[in-house]
């Protein structure tokens, strides 16, 4: 299987960027050098670009800000205990860190101390391929053999891959997200073997953070290939609380138009019920929001999966009865599991309903309209207007006056 092919002139692109060159000529201090790494550098060599620039430097972070200061450049000092400043030039954050060597690791937090060693700093870094330096003059710095990887589509864990996972233990996860976005064929096996011999380490993990690996990890370009490999490896239970329909988040990737959310790729690996959202809900720290897509998603799915065949009329109560989003959602992903069967008029109207030119079905009468009619207000009004929904609902929805007047007949009758 061939690899990536690199871009040569990728690096010198990213060096002319104006925002770039600005910062690196506030921090071009005599004695002192700093360098371009990890992503940044790796995307490039890839012919991509990205609004996510780091630099390292031998400066200490005090110097960073006095010379930002100096370069009327913004500063906000996010995380200056460990070295980082971020820098604000144009409409690009600039992360600029001291090198660093570890003191002390237990898997969630590291005591670090300022260094002037490129060489070292790259080796605490996670993977070969996010070890990369470039510096102003353009020479790109491999001391880990990051290039050979990059372009092998290889994710090889820095030196002993147990010793970067004792670490930090997001590298596990990381591990299969850089895997499904760079990686090539199966996994490089003594990073998968140490992943899964590392397992419990997850738990001692914020689940804020294990959200947002495992949300990007679903928008991989190879995800279905990396969530079949965190399945196989046992971590994909142990991460949502329970199973994942593989078949179904394949669905959903090839079926939905454009690209599905992170959040509607969730609700097709891991949502059958109701009951999943909750337990997704606290395994990920869901917001409402994101609560209510997954059972907007969940409700269409039990509903569409009950039924036998759906024709044009029944696709109108569902839309009816449904948030769009999640019965549109949830069709597609379970189109190929043979039910429900969907007549030519109402696959039709899916398609419209996907490109929104299918306008939800809304119920055409309300409490004011029997008010009018001489219906005097109170619990009475409540069982007129259910008892005409039920009606509506069984002839299909239908729009426009006819339909109106005769709900309204019905309801005041």
């Amino acid at each position: 299987m061939s690899g990536h092919t690199l871009d040569p002139e990728g690096p010198a692109r990213l060096l002319a960027q104006p925002d770039v060159v600005r910062v690196l000529a506030a921090l071009a201090v005599p004695g002192e050098e700093t360098r371009l790494v990890g992503g940044c550098v790796r995307d490039a060599l890839l012919g991509r670009t990205g609004d996510d620039i780091d630099l390292a430097t031998t400066l200490q972070p005090d110097a960073v800000i006095a010379f930002a200061a100096r370069s009327m450049m913004r500063f906000v000092p996010t995380g200056i205990e460990h070295g980082t400043v971020t820098l604000l030039a144009g409409r690009t954050a600039f992360e600029v860190t001291t090198l660093r060597e570890d003191i002390e690791t237990d898997g969630r937090h590291a005591v670090v101390r300022f260094g002037r060693d490129f060489p070292r700093d790259a080796e605490r870094r996670d993977f070969t391929l996010n070890a990369l330096s470039l510096d102003p003059d353009g020479r790109l710095h491999d001391t880990t053999g990051g290039v050979a990887d990059l372009r092998a589509g290889r994710v090889r864990f820095i030196g002993d891959a147990r010793t970067r996972i004792r670490e930090d233990a997001l590298r596990i996860l990381r591990f299969f997200r850089f895997h499904a976005r760079y990686g090539i064929g199966r996994p490089d096996e003594p990073g998968f073997a140490a992943c899964i011999q590392a397992r419990d380490a997850l738990d001692g993990l914020s689940r804020e953070r294990v959200r947002a690996e495992f949300l990007k990890l679903l928008q991989a370009p190879r995800a279905c290939e990396g969530l079949a490999d965190l399945s196989e490896s046992g971590l994909l239970a142990r991460l949502i609380g329970g199973i994942g329909d593989l078949g179904r988040f394949a669905r959903c990737v090839a079926n939905t138009p454009g690209q599905a959310s992170e959040i509607d790729r969730l609700a097709a690996l891991a949502v059958f019920s109701e009951a999943d959202v909750e337990r997704l809900r606290l395994a990920l720290r869901l917001s409402n929001t994101e609560q209510t897509a997954l059972l907007g998603y969940a409700r269409a799915v039990t509903a569409l999966r009950s039924r036998a065949r759906i024709d044009g009329p029944e696709l109108r109560r569902l839309a009816a009865t449904h948030t769009v989003a999640g019965l549109s959602l949830a069709a597609r992903t379970i189109r190929g599991e043979g039910r429900p069967d969907w007549s030519p008029d109402a696959a039709a109207d899916l398609n419209d309903l996907d490109a929104g030119l299918f306008a939800k079905p809304s119920f055409p009468i309300a409490g004011a309209d029997l008010i009018a009619l001489g219906v005097r207000p109170g619990p009475e009004i409540g069982r007129r207007l259910a008892d005409a929904r039920r009606l509506w609902l069984e002839q299909g929805c239908p729009e426009g006056d006819a339909a109106r007047d005769a709900l309204l007949r019905h309801a005041t009758m």
